[in-house]
């Protein structure tokens, strides 16, 4: 039921100042079976050296959302939008029509630990936005949090596609959640940090899992353990209108 994808067999790009493991095809590292899953383009495991950071760059029709595991990020961007995102922060920028932006580590002695995520739109040309919202560990604590969602739904960030992202946080026997999402949907499982059973199978940090048509996931006997789950329209190849 579940494809299982290990945190070793992941790309790799060693910048010295940036270290970042890619689960999907993404910049010189490119693998035919690897092209995102759904809607799900990206996801990049960075960690940032103090001082360091990814310079302006733009990006158009794009939902990008980074979510912070340790130290602090610092965005800019041409909307006008400057923030310092920490652990539990989470940050959406759709970039629509087109924005530039910049990401940095203002610390001057701790590296910043960060995944960023890109999920394809449903619509090009939509007006670029910003969105940013803290979620509890209390919040997540032994279920899975609605973070996104298309319509923003239980105070979540919305997202310009038919998708939703979960997350939560396992520690122990007693904290254990259902997701089901009913057999018609595809689910994306990342273990950001620590370890955790989906349905009985382990998973540990960076690995990830496909299921298509999924039915219900337990997530239970965890270490540890911080996880997203992406709930995804059944179709392979991404359509945008």
């Amino acid at each position: 039921m579940l494809d299982i994808r290990k945190a070793s067999q992941r790309g790799n790009a060693n910048h010295g100042w940036l270290q970042s493991r890619h689960t999907f095809s993404f910049g010189h590292y490119h693998d035919p079976a690897q092209q995102g899953f759904s809607d799900l383009l990206v996801i990049n495991d960075d960690r940032v050296a103090p001082g360091q950071g990814f310079g302006t760059h733009p990006h158009r029709d794009m939902e990008i959302f980074s979510y912070v595991l340790e130290g602090a990020l610092e965005h800019k961007d041409s909307m006008g939008t400057g923030s310092v995102i920490r652990p539990g922060d989470v940050q959406m920028m759709s970039a629509g029509t087109g924005v530039r932006h910049s990401e940095f580590n203002p610390s001057g002695d701790e590296p910043v630990h960060f995944l960023q995520i890109w999920i394809v739109p449903g619509l090009r040309g939509a007006e670029p936005r910003y969105q940013q919202r803290h979620f509890t560990d209390a919040e997540k604590r032994g279920r899975l949090r609605l973070i996104i969602s298309p319509e923003g739904q239980e105070e979540s960030l919305g997202v310009h596609q038919d998708a939703r992202v979960y997350a939560g946080l396992f520690d122990g026997a007693g904290e254990s959640a259902t997701l089901d999402v009913g057999p018609d949907r595809n689910v994306y499982v990342h273990v950001a940090r620590g370890s955790v059973e989906v349905n009985g199978e382990r998973l540990s940090e960076g690995d990830g899992a496909r299921v298509r048509q999924a039915g219900p996931l337990t997530f239970s006997a965890g270490e540890g353990a911080e996880v997203l789950v992406f709930d995804l329209r059944p179709q392979e190849l991404p359509a945008m209108r």
